[in-house]
Formats: C-alpha cells, sequence, structure tokens
C-alpha cells in the first residue's frame, strides 16, 4: 500500500511525502524484528547488509539527484525499498525500476499523459515532451512491487 501512495503522489505532483519512505524503513525494521531475527531466520548481518545496500542505493540516487535525474523523493524511496532488496534482490530492483521508467518515457515521449504537465499537452512537440520532468516514483514502486512478490514467494 506504501508503495502505491509513494507512486500516485508523484504522479499527481511530482513529489513524494518523506512518511511513506519513513514508513516503508520502520516497516522493514518491524518486519526484520518479529520474523527475522526473533526467529533465527535472519541473522544480524544479514540486517546489516540490508543497511548497507540502502545506503548504497542512497548514494546512487543521490548521484541521480545532483545530475538532475530524480527527485529527493526518489532518492529516499530507493534507499528504503532497498532495506528490503538486500543485496540478494537489489540487482532486481534496479533492473524493474530501470525497465519501468524507460517505458514510461517513452510513453510520455509518445504523447501519453504521466504526471502533471502544461495545458497544451495535445499540441506539445516532441521535443517539448522529451523536457517534460517524468515522475520516478511508480517505475521506483515497480520495483519494490517485485522485490515484495519475491520475498512473499521465498
Amino acid at each position: 500500500m506504501l508503495l502505491f501512495a509513494a507512486a500516485w503522489q508523484d504522479l499527481r505532483r511530482l513529489r513524494i511525502g518523506n512518511g511513506v519512505s519513513i514508513a516503508i524503513a520502520i516497516l522493514f525494521v518491524i518486519w526484520t524484528g518479529a520474523g527475522g531475527l526473533a526467529a533465527g531466520s535472519f541473522p544480524l548481518s544479514s540486517f546489516g547488509l540490508s543497511l548497507a545496500c540502502a545506503i548504497g542505493l542512497f548514494a546512487l540516487g543521490a548521484t541521480a539527484f545532483a545530475a538532475g535525474m530524480f527527485g529527493g523523493g526518489d532518492v529516499k524511496l530507493l534507499a528504503s525499498v532497498g532495506l528490503f532488496a538486500g543485496p540478494e534482490l537489489a540487482v532486481d530492483l534496479l533492473l524493474v525500476t530501470a525497465l519501468t521508467g524507460g517505458l514510461m518515457g517513452l510513453a510520455a515521449m509518445a504523447g501519453a499523459p504521466i504526471g502533471p504537465m502544461p495545458a497544451a499537452r495535445g499540441e506539445a512537440t516532441l521535443r517539448d515532451r522529451m523536457r517534460t520532468r517524468i515522475p520516478y516514483g511508480p517505475a521506483i514502486a515497480a520495483g519494490g512491487l517485485w522485490v515484495a512478490t519475491r520475498l512473499a514467494l521465498g
């Protein structure tokens, strides 16, 4: 539900609230504490590796932010989802996110109304559509849903 909220916020306003990313991080702590660490099926070293993965994804996202390719909310969302992905599913997370984001970019270039757009949507040239900011939250949410599905299926 949190991933859908992040995607919807980004589609509507090109902004992802901090509360969503914080809630995902808190959910990870609860999930690992209740299910994994307590039962011994999720060792403390795996918790540390997941945290390191999230920090690495935050650094990657911060680099994209500095280049103007990501928003700040995207960076935080990617890092919080990276907690669940850990090193085992980080490549999957990035791959599904990149593929979904690429499809969204192609759709925007073709004229699909993705995210808030100027009033003259129909008359926009391809060049104008390529300059449109694409909300990347839905792509990160798709990657997160892929990770959640993989974790649920074992």
